[in-house]
C-alpha cells in the first residue's frame, strides 16, 4: 500500500492529454499530422507544464474510423485516467466520443470536425475549428456579388457536406439566385469524374464545391482532366479544397480560385508570421487550418488548467472555457458562452503565386462571424 503513494501523488500532478487524430489513412496527412505537429509545438514554445502541473500529451491513431475513435477514448479514460480528449479529425468520430464525455464529464476539444450540430452532442465539447456553415455563407454572398445566378453544389456526402450544401443553397436562393444541380459524392474512394460530366452538361454559372481536407488534390486533378478549367463555369469552394499542406502541390490550375475560410498560411498578421515559421521549421511543411484549429485547441486547455488553477474537475474546465477570446494566428477568436462553439472571422481569398509558391491570399472580411445554424435558433 505504502509503496503506492509517491505514484499516486505523481499521478495527480500529471495532466494527460488524449489526442486521437487520423495518423494512417487518406485523412492522415492533411488532418492527423497537421493537428499532432502543432500540438507538440505548442508543448514546446509553452512548456510543458502549467499551474503547477506536468502535461502528458498521449498521441493515439484512429484511423479515421468511429469504432475506433470511440474505443481509444474509452481505453484513454478508463487506464490511462486522461484529463481531456482532444482532436477528431472528422465529424463522425466526434459524434462518437460525444456520450463518453458526457458519462465520464471529460473535456472534448474538437481540433477539426465542422458539422454544426457536434457540439450539442455533450455539454463537455468545446471546438476550436470551424463549422461548415460559417466559412460557407461568405462564398455565397461573394457569388451573388460576383454576377453567380445559377450554380451547381458539389459536396462529400456526410455531415459537413450537407451542412455546407443547404448553407449554401439557402443564402444564393436568399439574394436570387438558384441551384439547378446537387451532387453528393461518396466520402470514402471518391471518383469525381462522372459527376463532373453533370456539371459539363448544365451549364451552370458556377460549381460551389466542399471537399474535405486531403481530398482537394484528387478533386481538382478530375476537374482539369474532365476540361472544366477551360468550360467557363467558375469554381468556387470553401478552403477546405485549397488546403495549405496541398495547394502547391496541386498546381496553377488553381490559380484564381476564390474560396471563403477561417485560416491561410498567408494570413498577414505578426502571430501568424511567427507560427508558420516555426511549424515550417518543425514540421517541415506549411501549417493548414487544421493545424490552427490543434494550436488553438492546446492554448484552450493550457488557459482553461490556469483559471482552475490546475483542478481537472471537468465541469470547471468547460465552464473556464466558456467566452474564453485571444489572439489565435487565425485572427481574435473566442468561445461562445453559449454553444461553446468558436466565434471567428472568415476570409475571402484568392489563389495567387508569393514567392513562386500557391497562396490563398486574403483580400475581404467577414467578422466575428458565429455558427449561423445555432444563432438562427
Amino acid at each position: 500500500m505504502l509503496g503506492s503513494a509517491p505514484a499516486q501523488a505523481q499521478a495527480q500532478q500529471t495532466v494527460k492529454i488524449g489526442l486521437i487524430l487520423p495518423m494512417t489513412g487518406p485523412f492522415a496527412g492533411a488532418i492527423g499530422r497537421q493537428i499532432e505537429a502543432a500540438a507538440k509545438l505548442y508543448i514546446a514554445q509553452n512548456g510543458a507544464s502549467v499551474a503547477g502541473k506536468t502535461i502528458e500529451l498521449i498521441v493515439k491513431d484512429d484511423t479515421g474510423t468511429p469504432d475506433v475513435t470511440r474505443r481509444i477514448a474509452q481505453e484513454l479514460l478508463v487506464n490511462d485516467k486522461v484529463s481531456f480528449l482532444a482532436g477528431f479529425g472528422l465529424t463522425p468520430l466526434a459524434f462518437a466520443v460525444a456520450p463518453l464525455a458526457t458519462q465520464s464529464k471529460t473535456p472534448q476539444i474538437v481540433m477539426a470536425a465542422g458539422t454544426s450540430s457536434i457540439t450539442e452532442q455533450s455539454p463537455f465539447i468545446v471546438r476550436t475549428s470551424f463549422t461548415l456553415p460559417q466559412v460557407t455563407i461568405g462564398i455565397a454572398d461573394w457569388a451573388s456579388k460576383n454576377g453567380i445566378k445559377k450554380a451547381m453544389t458539389l459536396v462529400a456526402d456526410y455531415g459537413p457536406g450537407l451542412d455546407a450544401e443547404k448553407s449554401f443553397k439557402e443564402r444564393l436562393t436568399a439574394a436570387g439566385g438558384e441551384i439547378t444541380g446537387e451532387i453528393r459524392i461518396p466520402l470514402r474512394n471518391p471518383d469525381f469524374s462522372p459527376f463532373l460530366q453533370r456539371v459539363t452538361d448544365a451549364k451552370p454559372d458556377a460549381l460551389f464545391v466542399f471537399v474535405p481536407s486531403g481530398l482537394g488534390v484528387q478533386f481538382m486533378k478530375q476537374f482539369v482532366e474532365r476540361g472544366l478549367d477551360k468550360s467557363g463555369i467558375r469554381l468556387i469552394a470553401t478552403g477546405d479544397v485549397t488546403d495549405d499542406e496541398s495547394l502547391d502541390s496541386m498546381g496553377d490550375v488553381t490559380l484564381g480560385l476564390v474560396t471563403t475560410h477561417h485560416y491561410s498560411a498567408a494570413h498577414p498578421s505578426p502571430e501568424n508570421k511567427a507560427f508558420v515559421e516555426a511549424f515550417r521549421k518543425a514540421a517541415n511543411v506549411r501549417p493548414n487550418f487544421m493545424a490552427v484549429g490543434g494550436w488553438d485547441g492546446m492554448h484552450l486547455i493550457y488557459e482553461a488548467l490556469k483559471k482552475t488553477n490546475g483542478d481537472t474537475d471537468g465541469t470547471k474546465l468547460v465552464e473556464a472555457m466558456k467566452g474564453m477570446s485571444w489572439i489565435s494566428p487565425r485572427g481574435p477568436i473566442s468561445i461562445d458562452p453559449k454553444t461553446r462553439d468558436i466565434i471567428q472571422n472568415v476570409y475571402v481569398r484568392k489563389v495567387e503565386k508569393v514567392n513562386g509558391e500557391l497562396y490563398n491570399v486574403e483580400f475581404s472580411t467577414f467578422e466575428a462571424v458565429p455558427d449561423p445554424v445555432k444563432a438562427a435558433k
